[in-house]
């Protein structure tokens, strides 16, 4: 084992005397709470599949145990082979390549958000991520709002004068029934969803699909070629709606609460 490289303790994973992997994990605060996170647990090919994995696993759990730990995450860029489905999904990172402008539903538009429009839109979007956050497990409802505060100060300062974001209003029949805010040059080609929002009345009816075109719409219209989201764990609907729509996981953030139950 060896400490602090790069903050991290690199473990060895040994069979009979002969290395055959590692794992790296670090134990830290997170918004108040000891946090552990296993930042890579490899086994060398001809040693693959042989149980290693899952001492690895437990390994790191019982250190993490040990430095006061109360929850344990992972950051899954790959399929991990059902090591970690038993720790809840916390948030999803998805995206899809917008090769052509998608198809227009009928009766639906979008413009952009007016001055008029922007506090009550701000004040519901920050209700919604702290939700999200609750309801995923990451945070206390007292340090999720605190959260929802500084990112929207740090990502919107200028409300809708902020560089490189776009503000929609989404219509149906010239009714409001939906938001939509996007960050474009995100990542090099790549638009970043923060939000697209449809009223609770207006669910059910297809618009959740047409909020999705309108921020594809946007993304092309910004010179980017990529449309990116996260989905917060527990959020079924929205899962489902973006493996519906062709969006692929790129990378899953899932957390166990240490210690485990005895059950």
């Amino acid at each position: 084992m060896r400490e602090s490289v790069g903050g991290w303790t690199v473990a060895e994973i040994t069979h009979t005397g002969t290395r055959v992997g590692y794992v790296a994990v670090v134990v830290a605060d997170d918004n108040g709470l000891l946090a552990g996170r296993i930042g890579g647990v490899h086994v060398d090919a001809p040693h693959a599949g042989r149980g290693h994995e899952q001492a690895a696993r437990d390994w790191a759990e019982g250190w993490c145990v040990e430095r006061g730990a109360g929850r344990l995450d992972i950051r899954l860029t790959e399929p991990a082979d059902g090591l970690f489905d038993d720790y809840g999904v916390r948030g999803q990172l998805r995206a899809r390549r917008v090769s052509s402008p998608p198809e227009p539903v009928d009766g639906v538009t979008a413009r952009p958000m007016t001055q008029a429009e922007y506090p009550e839109w701000l004040a519901s979007e920050k209700v919604a991520y702290v939700g999200d956050i609750v309801r995923a497990g990451a945070l206390s409802p007292e340090e999720a709002v605190l959260k929802s505060d500084r990112d929207f100060a740090e990502l919107i300062p200028e409300g809708l004068a902020t560089p490189d974001n776009t503000f929609l209003v989404i219509e149906a029949a010239g009714e409001p029934i939906g938001t939509g805010w996007l960050r474009h040059g995100h990542l090099p080609g790549v638009t970043y969803g923060y939000s697209l929002h449809v009223q609770e009345r207006h669910r059910g009816k297809g618009y959740g699909r047409a909020a999705m075109s309108a921020g594809e719409q946007a993304t092309l219209a910004a010179g980017d070629s990529t449309l990116m989201f996260t989905v917060w764990g527990g959020n079924a609907v929205a899962m489902n709606l973006y493996t519906s729509a062709g969006y692929r996981v790129v990378e899953e953030m899932r957390s166990l609460t240490l210690p485990r139950s005895a059950a």
